[in-house]
């Protein structure tokens, strides 16, 4: 199985099999790579309906070039924590910053959330965010604000009275119930439609109709949500080995 990074040739390989429609899985078997740096490879270069082979490798080359100089001019750089591959982490920070562009998020507000995902403690303060990520603190604070309003993130104080901007199951759970809302409420408003526009016209069936979809997806995010939640969610402190 080849190693090392994708040659260009490599690159022209996956274009050509994303427009034959090829998943990631059968592209990778085809180049004899693993699924995961194909699917990097798509992501973090425009996803699978920009992607282009030459901008890819041109991006690529850039990055490393980029990457030399930040390591010349920061030799100390210290280790990863719990022996990570300092490279791969930073590749994986910049894949998921890319998915949660796709999903509509600008780019620093994608790589803040990125950053706090993929970080142990599961929280930062808006100073460890701008020196992590090498941003300003202006640009923390717009992303911060921006993420809390959409109930991706939360905040509290910690014991210094910094304040701490956090992720963790129940913030997933609050966003989640977020959206059912957020589409239960547009649901209401299309079935309000129906009685201005008529019962009888084919306006009021289509909002009718979309009010349907949206109630039965809504009610199914709001009880998936409370079932994985009672599910999955693990509480610390609950471990029989605890200290009394």
């Amino acid at each position: 199985m080849p190693g090392g990074r994708l040659t260009q040739q490599e690159r022209q390989q996956i274009a050509l099999g994303l427009a034959d429609g090829l998943a990631y899985a059968e592209i990778a078997r085809r180049l004899e790579r693993p699924t995961s740096t194909v699917t990097r490879e798509v992501m973090r270069n425009g996803g699978p309906t920009a992607y282009r082979a030459d901008l890819a490798h041109r991006a690529t080359e850039h990055r490393a070039r980029r990457r030399r100089k930040t390591a010349s001019r920061n030799p100390g750089t210290p280790p990863q924590a719990h022996g990570r591959d300092a490279e791969a982490v930073r590749e994986y920070e910049e894949l998921f910053t890319t998915v949660f562009m796709q999903s509509g998020l600008p780019k620093m507000t994608a790589r803040v959330l990125a950053g706090l995902y993929t970080t142990d403690a599961g929280s930062l303060t808006a100073s460890e965010l701008a020196e992590g990520l090498r941003i300003s603190p202006a640009s923390v604070s717009k992303a911060v604000a921006f993420l809390e309003s959409q109930g991706l993130i939360r905040r509290e104080r910690d014991e210094r009275r910094r304040e701490r901007y956090i992720v963790d199951d129940d913030v997933m759970y609050q966003s989640m119930m977020a959206s059912a809302r957020a589409a239960a409420h547009l649901g209401e408003v299309a079935r309000q439609g129906v009685g201005i526009l008529g019962p009888d016209t084919p306006a009021a069936a289509r909002l009718e109709n979309i009010a349907r979809f949206i109630d039965f997806v809504s009610e199914s995010i709001a009880r998936a949500a409370d079932q994985a939640r009672e599910i999955l969610h693990t509480k610390p402190g609950t471990t029989s080995d605890s200290p009394a």
